[in-house]
């Protein structure tokens, strides 16, 4: 049975003062899954479903980061940054009376679970890295993927020529996206239902837009993960048009302790594609 969700905003800085939006199950459980999202410009919401389907077994924690969804929003750009995000969220977690937590990262929030493992090791028990990367993307990463040429078209013409701003700009390029973010076209109706229930901003744009922004990849971060010894998993769909499946398979080759889980038949948004498959792997990995 799906655990029933409660809500809490929770004061993480004082300068500027930052309140993240936490949606989370009870918290009688043995272990925390910490859930971080990506975009950056998004929020929780589309993240929810499967994981709730762990129900009474873990106490799952679902923040939306700073300048997303409910949390505080209206930041300068210099206020956004993985290196700040990392910050809020442990001191979540310390607020949350935890001692140590697995960690979910999806896309963007990937590369910031990345480096709030290598932040604070001690405080990770497993780390899952889904529909993301450890590895740099290369330029050719997508050559000859004549069907992704096809659909990002859309997109990048939004990124590059539309008069919108912030928020709208952030909803338009999502839901250009939507046919490149499930494999499975019977998947795009729930998609869809998902995009129109996440509260995008526009705060991470602004600060991509005035080039304050840095890459959220941690530096030589499979050598540095190998060294933490935490185990961890590369979740990734088959058919992603994000990052290419072929970068959690060669980031879990270069981790002894990590292994990868490819999900057939599922874009980026594996979750949505192939839930039960998706969740299985998350819960007997955990």
């Amino acid at each position: 049975m799906s655990a029933t969700l409660v809500e809490r905003s929770i004061r993480v800085s004082a300068a500027p003062p930052i309140d993240l939006y936490v949606a989370e199950t009870p918290a009688a459980a043995d272990h925390t899954l910490l859930v971080i999202h990506g975009g950056p410009d998004w929020d929780h919401t589309y993240l929810i479903e499967p994981l709730r389907g762990l129900g009474s077994r873990r106490h799952i924690m679902w923040p939306d980061l700073r300048g997303c969804g409910r949390s505080t929003r209206g930041l300068a750009p210099h206020d956004c940054s993985a290196e700040a995000v990392v910050r809020d969220l442990l001191a979540l977690v310390d607020q949350s009376h935890v001692s140590t937590i697995d960690v979910l990262g999806f896309s963007y929030g990937g590369c910031v679970a990345q480096r709030l493992a290598l932040t604070a090791p001690d405080r990770i028990r497993r780390l899952i890295i889904a529909s993301s990367t450890a590895v740099p993307l290369p330029a050719d990463a997508f050559a000859g993927w004549t069907e992704r040429e096809r659909m990002v078209k859309p997109v990048e013409e939004i990124w590059d020529r539309s008069a919108l701003e912030g928020a709208a700009l952030t909803r338009s390029a999502a839901y250009a996206a939507l046919p490149m973010s499930v494999s499975r076209a019977q998947s795009c109706p729930e998609w869809k239902r998902r995009l129109d229930t996440i509260r995008f901003s526009g705060d991470w744009l602004n600060a991509w837009r005035t080039g304050t922004l840095g890459t959220a990849l941690p530096v030589d971060a499979p050598a540095r993960l190998k060294a933490l010894n935490t185990p961890i998993l590369f979740l990734h769909g088959r058919q992603d048009m994000v990052f290419p499946v072929d970068l959690a398979v060669r980031a879990a080759d270069l981790i002894p302790q990590a292994r990868c889980v490819i999900v057939e038949n599922a874009g980026h948004m594996a979750h949505v594609d192939q839930p039960v498959k998706w969740l299985s792997a998350v819960s007997a990995f955990l």
